[in-house]
This record gives C-alpha cells, sequence and structure tokens, in this order.
C-alpha cells in the first residue's frame, strides 16, 4: 500500500509499505481523510521526541472498513466509520470507567514514543480494534468525520472544569483545538467566551465559530483588557492550548481568584509559576489529555451542525502532496490552519 513515511526529520516520503496485519479484535480501514495536527507538525522536526523514524503518522481520520477479524461483530465490510486516535485495552480499570486517555496500556495513532507508538493514518490503511471505532451518520463527509479527533479534544478539555451559565471563558490559543474548546465550552452554557492569539486569521476563524471576543496580545494588554471586561475579577476558566511556559503563566495572570486554569497544550515540558500565588488565590490547575470517548458526542454535535467544522478546513489535497503540506503548514507563511489529506 501508499503511505507517507517519516524518514527523518523534515523528510517524508511517498512510498510502498507493507499492508498492515489483521488481528482477531481488529478492523482493516480504507483511509479516505486523514487531517494534519500541529503536533505531527512540530514532530516532523525531530524536536519533540514523540516522532520518531521510520513512521507513518496521522490520528485524524475517518475511512471505509475493508476486513475484519473473526472477534468483531459489530462491524462490517462497507461501513463508514472514525476511530479514537487512543488505542486503549478497553480491560483495564481506568477503561472500566470510561477514562480510556488514562490507560495503562495506551497507544497513540502515529506516535512513536516507546510506550505509545502505533503506526498512523496518513496511509491507505490502517488497522484498529473495533472497540475504538463508530459509524458516521449518512451526513457526515469524510472530510467532516477527519475533525472529529480534534473536536473530542477541545470537548474533553470544555468538560474537565466546572462551567456555568455566569463564566468567563478565555480561550489563550485559537488554534484548531483552541477552536473547538470555544465551541464546547459555549455549549455548556459559559456566558462569555475570549479568543486570544496573536494570528489575525485565527481570531477571525474564532469569531466566524462564534467567540463573542477576540484579542490580540500583541495588540493589547491582556491582563488589563481581561480585568476591564470582567469588571475587576478576571476569567472564570482560562484554557491554556498553546503549550509554552509564556503562555501557561500569562493564563494564570489572566484568571480570577479561585478560578480554574486547564492546561491542553504540550509543546514546552517544563514550567515556572508563583507557588504562593496559587495558594494564596486559591487556583485550580487541571490538565487535559487527549479524549475519553467524546469523539462519539462530537458525531452527533457536528452532524447536527451545533459544532461548526468548515471554517476550520483549509484545504483537501491528495496523500502524495503530503511533504509539500507539511513544509507549508511549518513556513506559516500562508492563512492555513486544518489540511486534510486523502489517500
Amino acid at each position: 500500500m501508499k503511505a507517507l513515511l517519516y524518514t527523518k526529520p523534515y523528510t517524508f516520503e511517498y512510498t510502498d509499505v507493507p499492508e498492515p496485519a489483521v488481528g482477531e479484535d481488529d478492523v482493516l480501514v480504507r483511509v479516505r481523510a486523514c487531517g494534519i495536527c500541529g503536533s505531527d507538525v512540530a514532530g516532523h522536526t525531530g524536536k519533540t521526541g514523540r516522532r520518531l523514524p521510520p513512521l507513518i503518522m496521522g490520528h485524524e481520520a475517518a475511512g471505509v472498513v475493508e476486513r475484519t477479524g473473526i472477534n468483531v461483530r459489530d462491524l462490517a465490510p462497507g461501513d463508514r466509520i472514525c476511530f479514537d486516535s487512543t488505542v486503549y485495552c478497553n480491560q483495564c480499570p481506568a477503561c472500566r470507567q470510561g477514562l480510556f486517555n488514562r490507560c495503562v496500556k495506551r497507544q497513540v495513532l502515529g506516535v512513536s514514543v516507546p510506550e505509545f507508538k502505533r503506526q498512523g493514518a496518513f496511509a491507505e490503511f490502517v488497522t484498529v480494534p473495533h472497540w475504538i471505532c463508530a459509524k458516521l451518520p449518512g451526513n457526515m463527509s469524510f472530510v467532516q468525520a477527519a475533525l472529529l479527533e480534534p473536536a473530542s479534544i477541545g470537548t474533553h478539555a470544555a468538560n474537565r472544569p466546572p462551567i456555568t451559565g455566569k463564566d468567563t471563558i478565555v480561550v489563550i490559543g485559537a488554534g484548531t483545538i483552541g477552536l473547538f474548546i470555544l465551541q464546547a465550552a459555549k455549549l455548556r452554557g459559559a456566558r462569555v467566551t475570549i479568543a486570544c492569539d496573536l494570528n489575525e486569521f485565527r481570531l477571525d476563524l474564532a469569531r466566524r465559530i462564534g467567540a463573542d471576543l477576540c484579542l490580540n496580545p500583541g495588540q493589547v494588554n491582556l491582563k488589563e483588557e481581561i480585568q476591564r471586561r470582567t469588571e475587576g475579577r478576571g476569567a472564570d476558566v482560562t484554557f491554556e492550548a498553546v503549550g509554552f511556559a509564556e503562555t501557561f503563566r500569562q493564563g494564570i495572570s489572566i484568571t480570577r481568584t479561585g478560578g480554574t486554569v486547564v492546561a491542553v497544550g504540550n509543546l514546552q515540558k517544563e514550567t515556572e509559576f508563583n507557588l504562593q500565588e496559587l495558594v494564596s488565590r486559591e487556583l485550580t490547575f487541571t490538565g487535559s489529555y487527549a479524549s475519553a470517548g467524546e469523539f462519539r458526542t462530537c458525531i452527533d454535535l457536528i452532524a447536527s451542525g451545533k459544532m461548526n467544522v468548515a471554517p476550520l478546513v483549509s484545504e483537501v489535497l491528495p496523500l502524495r502532496d503530503g511533504p509539500a503540506a507539511f513544509q507549508r503548514l511549518l513556513e506559516g507563511k500562508e492563512n492555513l490552519l486544518k489540511i486534510i489529506l486523502e489517500p
């Protein structure tokens, strides 16, 4: 089969690789669409340590069942499906509680740290266990379905803190995940949603998907502006969806006393913060990792139009154009957000 193979930093080859084996509990999926994640773009530089060649990346995907293992009863060849990016065991205590992202045996499609490694979906075929799959409704395209994975991550993050109809929610970082957090927080009933980003194109996308206010920290003093908009209190919940130490500290500074900071981005491993501020202001810090089955909920949200994915799709290209697409996303010279590749 044809695949986009990551062979060394900054380098992909569109080449032939063996078709994946199908286990007794597996589904062989003919991939119809797979999105390029920001973590893939960062990972292919070789600097994050989470994409070790040789590797087939790709974890935001959907397709058609080609073949099933002998134990699979709920899916059949021809079914249109999506699947989780986390391959969980479905047996450990975390899985039995529905906390699939905490599975002790989890693997992540297209990620190659030793404990997570599993080949991904930038290929004609990929195999996944049937229990991480879900059927797609007839009115959902494969391109839309390729956005289910980031939609589920944004939804999981928005579900982590308490949110009420009186709350002001701030999202730092209006990339794909940040835009889904904004939509999910609004669906949870947040009174005001505020998007923050240095990129005006992304702020415009935030407006299009329903953000109540968009702020560029390069043009305004973010802390002062949030204070002014909240009568001096600060944000009730702040989501940090960038992953830099500086933006995490910025998130702390704009959050009200007694508020919550949710860390979603994870580009940098370490940061420093004021411990006394955490204690004296009674802040709550929480992390949000991947998703825990929310992609099934997101199918209904996207199919019904309650969650808008169309503005987030910049281009749809054939898989063979993947190397050039990665280069364009890395350079950042164009107004691009999500590029979908079709094998």
